[in-house]
């Protein structure tokens, strides 16, 4: 299948700590990809790296075909970010409408993108006076107003009522029927069970890169919850196999690893 997003061999760090070591994976153009782990697992550094931000060690990441960060992937991605990335002394209208400007889009676009998360009634608000996930919703529609063939979300459904999630997720499988890749990072499992392919990341390495009925199959569990579960621990169970066996500092022959 054609891929959205290749990285390979993909190497991040931090001072002197790697947060992401080595890891490979493909997105499928046309699909919804979760992408799932616990706090501090690379998720967002992974984003980062995906949209071009973030400075790598080693390895290589293309997107949509090239090199990850390269000018021509500008207008091609939409990007939304933990933190609301909205001017607080516009209006909604204002900021979907000034987002919509930059791509030499007019207003119905700005304004379909407002409709499209639930911000229609609000939409004369200043994004000061929004709620926590008004604002999140606020940056979700400037970052889908031009409907990219790519858009990469970082926990875009955090502080919405399971009414907001459930339409934010239909919208996200109306796009990618029209062929755009979704990639979204998400700590609720019943998303999960929402997407094409799951990533699931710890400590900087990939665990499982399958569907949901592949990562459940796997493990051994019909529960998604419990399937990551069984992964990590099995994962946790093996790296402390390898240490008890061979005591730090020496290898498998009793010489320096």
């Amino acid at each position: 299948m054609d891929t959205a997003i290749e990285v390979s061999g993909l190497v991040v760090r931090r001072g002197r700590r790697t947060v992401l070591d080595g890891l490979s994976c493909a997105v499928p153009r046309g699909s919804v990809t979760g992408l799932l782990g616990p706090s501090g697992s690379g998720k967002t550094t992974l984003m980062r790296t995906v949209v071009g931000v973030q400075l790598v060690a080693a390895g290589t990441v293309t997107v949509l075909g090239v090199p990850a960060g390269s000018p021509a992937l500008r207008s091609r991605i939409g990007y939304l970010t933990q933190a609301p990335s909205v001017y607080a002394d516009l209006t909604v209208r204002e900021n979907a409408r000034y987002f919509a400007s930059l791509y030499r889009l007019g207003r119905d676009a700005a304004d379909h993108a407002v409709e499209t998360v639930g911000l229609t009634g609000a939409a004369g608000q200043l994004v000061a006076d929004l709620s926590g996930g008004q604002r999140s919703r606020a940056s979700l529609a400037c970052a889908i107003v031009s409907r990219p063939e790519l858009l990469v979300l970082d926990e875009p459904t955090v502080g919405q009522d399971p009414v907001l999630r459930d339409e934010l997720w239909a919208h996200l499988r109306r796009m990618a029927a029209d062929g755009a890749t979704v990639l979204v990072s998400s700590h609720v499992m019943d998303e999960a069970n929402r997407c094409d392919r799951l990533l699931l990341i710890r400590e900087g390495a990939l665990i499982a890169d399958d569907t949901p009925a592949g990562v459940k199959r796997a493990a051994g569990s019909d529960d998604l919850d419990q399937a990551f579960l069984n992964l990590i621990r099995s994962r946790d169970a093996g790296r402390t196999g390898v240490r008890a066996a061979h005591p730090a500092g020496c290898g498998p022959d009793g010489g320096a690893s």
